[in-house]
């Protein structure tokens, strides 16, 4: 069972760190030791302070004897000991260094000396900056490392002994490759979230202000403020991004493609808050190493450069509590623990109730014969978790190793009845996943990255309906693993190329079995990838022209077809305050999701990962392209996008069609023309901002009676506003999301004949429902309980107004008393949620 083998691995995983750190036990003071032996020998020791202030060691063994000590510390240090008497020993260095410790700073690649870079002793005052000729003095007061900072450089820390020798040693810096990626804001939305030169929206989730709705930087909750992303059910596992779904986006954590996005089936993101470090989010115009998906990417990673200080949080709301540990095993060791584990299976709080009702239980049923309300009971038993684990090395002055863990659970026991009906099913949805990753600088103009990782997604349930006796047995299983090398090369000062390869093998497995009529199958496919990546990034000196064009070329080995997608991406500023923005994108993906049945996965999560075989499911293809302007001034900032899309290859049975054409198996495409506007403005502790999207999105299936139809996921107007103010540590946020509702299909006429109810539907999505409003708050306010100690605390109320929207109807035919039955879901209700997290 995968929740045994996650445990299995973590163990396995966590010991072989740790049995790795052994060897790397921390050094101490000389003086320190000297202190030791004498309690231990009954011996002591003559030396000048300043002669053996700078070394820390390793202590020696306890138990070996005080000869094999000293000869120990000899070699450590190459100092002297000399014994006196009996009891006593004189320590001394031969040289008489009789100066304090210096050295000389160059680069790495010229030679050259670099001037003013500081150099600390951590844990003291006392600092100083190198001169013209890249010499540096400091006192002889510590053992601690030195610390070496230079903004145009990379940070190393040395040991002061190097420097406790007769000539001044010298050390050489790698010089830091600027990012190309400039800012076009430091604030898009909110604090910590910035919008690049290059298209993508980025978020850093420790430096996250405030949303309204959100207690806490949830990624995926957070991306549906942008612009263009929307959800037209409420829940994370069904982004729509400029019409598109779920499965066309990719997702990756460090590196790791992820099938499964949500806890509690979408209204949760499956990725810890205390985590990630930074999340990229790119509607178009992604990088040349980025495939496998036709809408948008969203890359999570949650590593450092640095190796950090050891710090912890533990926080809870009503949902759900979580731990988060980053240790320092040594100078060049980390090692990050989080887990986080639902509550909602120990005691059933406001907001798990609301949360509930809206997954299970917030539908009605309406029996179309008689017109009256079927009522229909859930009982739930219901929890999830997920866990990682980070280790993180760095080898030597140019390179870092790093292996990540990430396991992600949902468990349900369903029960449904009516008044005469009662059955159970059971469900498991589980993702786990692994990568390492090697990267290193060679020198200041050549970088290396190489990264291997797996992922396994695997649901099962058991599913008994109140329609009729049947059970249906099913599980949906991707296994999915592949090597990346990336090399990046800086030509000059506004030229660098990135070239990479990438192998990729998928195999994903349906099952499927029932009772009644009798049937079972299994249906397994594999499919091999290699990619060629070619990619060029020049940018001015001036920052005022930012270019990026690649081209990735896709080989499947089971088709035989060569695929070329060209990518670019355009940032031209065209006066001080308005940059022009261009971006267009070729791309394909051969993993996505269909629906069999609605009642697939007990209508919960319904949707299956599949493979393309070329025939029934083409591989889907898109071409994007778009043309923005973005104006910063005086603390406004106006966005404007306007954009052309196209898939390609799509089937009917991945579009969640609830009509005329539920069952039918066609190949079609989608287009999507799209306006999207911001306008933000800051007012010191104060800032709003008001969005606008439109989009036209139609299907075409050729095969189909009607040809040409909106799309199941067309979102034609959508407002949203937030106002948000900070002032010191308390933070609130209060907005509100208005968009027309959702196509549905109207049926014309029903008949229920014993032998074949029938429904007759109109044009399809020939209708829409309500339009839909909501209004959601926030508030937060951090506390200091002492200097290592922090308290923070926030409140959120989701649907403030407590507004009833109907996200989405369908009809459909109970077979048990060959009735017709509307049916609607309903949107969250009003729902209170708080978090208290603290920090040490």
């Amino acid at each position: 069972m995968f929740q045994n083998r996650a445990v299995v691995l973590f163990i396995f995983l966590f010991f072989s760190i740790l049995s790795f750190a052994q060897n790397d036990k921390k050094a101490i003071p000389l003086k320190n030791i000297l202190n030791l032996i004498t309690s231990q020998h009954d011996v002591r020791f003559n030396y000048i302070e300043d002669e053996i202030v700078v070394y820390a060691i390793v202590s020696p063994n306890k138990k070996w004897s005080l000869e094999q000590k000293i000869k120990y510390l000899e070699k450590q240090t190459n100092l002297q000991f000399k014994l006196i008497s009996q009891k006593y020993y004189s320590i001394y260095n031969d040289e008489k260094l009789d100066k304090p410790l210096c050295g000389f700073l160059l680069d790495y690649d010229t030679g050259k000396p670099i001037e003013n870079a500081l150099l600390t002793i951590e844990g003291t005052t006392n600092t100083t900056f190198t001169d013209a000729n890249g010499h540096f003095k400091l006192p002889k007061v510590s053992s601690n490392t030195i610390q070496i900072q230079h903004p145009g450089y990379n940070a190393i820390e040395i040991n002061p002994k190097e420097l406790y020798v007769v000539d001044c040693p010298k050390f050489k810096l790698q010089a830091i490759i600027q990012s190309l990626d400039e800012v076009i804001t430091q604030r898009y939305l909110a604090t910590g979230i910035s919008k690049k030169n290059d298209g993508t929206i980025q978020i850093k989730p420790k430096k996250f202000g405030m949303l309204p709705g959100l207690i806490e930087p949830d990624v995926l909750q957070t991306m549906q403020q942008v612009p263009g992303i929307i959800s037209v059910d409420e829940t994370i596992s069904n982004i729509n991004v400029r019409g598109g779904t779920h499965d066309q986006n990719l997702f990756l954590w460090n590196g790791i493609r992820m099938f499964q996005t949500g806890h509690f089936f979408g209204l949760i993101s499956a990725f810890n808050s205390s985590l990630a470090q930074t999340i990229s989010i790119s509607k178009n115009g992604s990088s040349a190493f980025f495939g496998e998906s036709v809408s948008s990417l969203v890359a999570i990673s949650s590593r450092t450069n640095d190796i950090e200080k050891t710090n912890s949080s533990f926080s809870s709301n009503l949902i759900s509590a979580e731990l988060y540990s980053k240790i320092k095993l040594s100078d060049r060791a980390n090692l990050t623990l989080s887990g986080r584990r639902s509550l909602t299976d120990v005691f059933s709080s406001p907001t798990y109730k609301n949360y509930s009702n809206r997954i299970f239980q917030n539908t009605e049923i309406t029996n179309l014969n008689n017109n009256q309300i079927v009522n229909y009971k859930s009982d739930v038993d219901f929890y999830f978790y997920d866990f990682t684990i980070q280790y993180q090395q760095k080898i030597g002055q140019k390179s870092n190793l790093n292996i990540d863990v990430i396991a992600i659970e949902n468990s349900l026991d369903f029960n449904q009845s009516t008044i005469d009906l009662n059955k159970n099913s059971k469900l498991e949805q589980e993702n786990l996943g692994s990568t390492i990753q090697w990267k290193t600088q060679w020198n200041k103009n050549n970088f290396t990255e190489i990264l291997g990782y797996f992922s396994l997604y695997d649901l099962n349930s058991n599913n008994k309906t109140l329609e009729s006796e049947q059970v249906l047995s099913q599980r949906n299983k991707v296994l999915d693993y592949g090597l990346r090398i990336k090399n990046s090369n800086t030509i000059n000062n506004t030229l660098t190329v990135n070239t990479g390869y990438q192998f990729n093998e998928t195999g994903v497995t349906n099952f499927d079995e029932i009772n009644l009529p009798i049937f079972s199958r299994t249906i397994t496919n594999v499919l091999l990838s290699h990619v060629g990546i070619v990619e060029g990034v020049y940018e001015t000196e001036s920052k005022k022209t930012f270019l990026v064009a690649g081209l990735r070329a896709n080989y499947f080995d089971k088709f035989g077809t060569l695929l070329f997608e060209p990518r670019l991406q355009i940032n031209q500023s065209l006066t001080s305050s308005i940059r022009l923005e261009i971006l267009a994108e070729q791309k394909s993906q051969t993993l996505s999701q269909i629906i069999d049945l609605q009642q697939d996965f007990l209508g919960v999560e319904k949707r299956r990962w599949t493979l393309a075989n070329n025939s029934t499911i083409p591989v889907q293809k898109s071409n994007q392209v778009s043309l923005g302007f973005s104006f910063k001034k005086r603390n406004w900032l106006i966005t404007l996008d306007n954009f052309y899309k196209k898939i390609d290859g799509i089937t009917s049975s991945s579009q969640g069609f609830q009509n005329q054409f539920e069952l039918e198996r066609t190949i079609g495409n989608y287009q999507v023309f799209g306006t999207e506007f911001l306008i933000q403005k800051s007012f010191n502790r104060f800032y709003t901002w008001l969005s606008y999207s439109y989009n036209d999105n139609k299907y075409e299936f050729d095969e189909l009676t009607n040809v040409n139809f909106p799309n199941n996921f067309e979102v034609t107007h959508a407002i949203s506003w937030a106002g948000i103010y900070e002032w010191n540590k308390v933070k609130f946020a209060l907005g509100a999301k208005w968009h027309t509702g959702r196509p549905i299909t109207t049926p014309i006429a029903f008949s229920v004949i014993e032998t074949d109810p029938n429904i007759v539907y109109n044009s399809p999505n020939n209708s829409q429902l309500e339009d839909y409003f909501q209004v959601n708050f926030s508030a937060s306010k951090n506390w200091k309980v002492s200097e290592k100690i922090k308290l923070e605390t926030a409140v959120s109320v989701l649907n403030l107004l407590n507004t009833k929207n109907s996200i989405n109807r369908f009809y459909r035919v109970n077979s048990t008393d060959n009735s017709v039955e509307s049916v609607d879901t309903y949107s969250l209700e009003m729902t209170p949620n708080f978090n208290i997290k603290l920090s040490f």
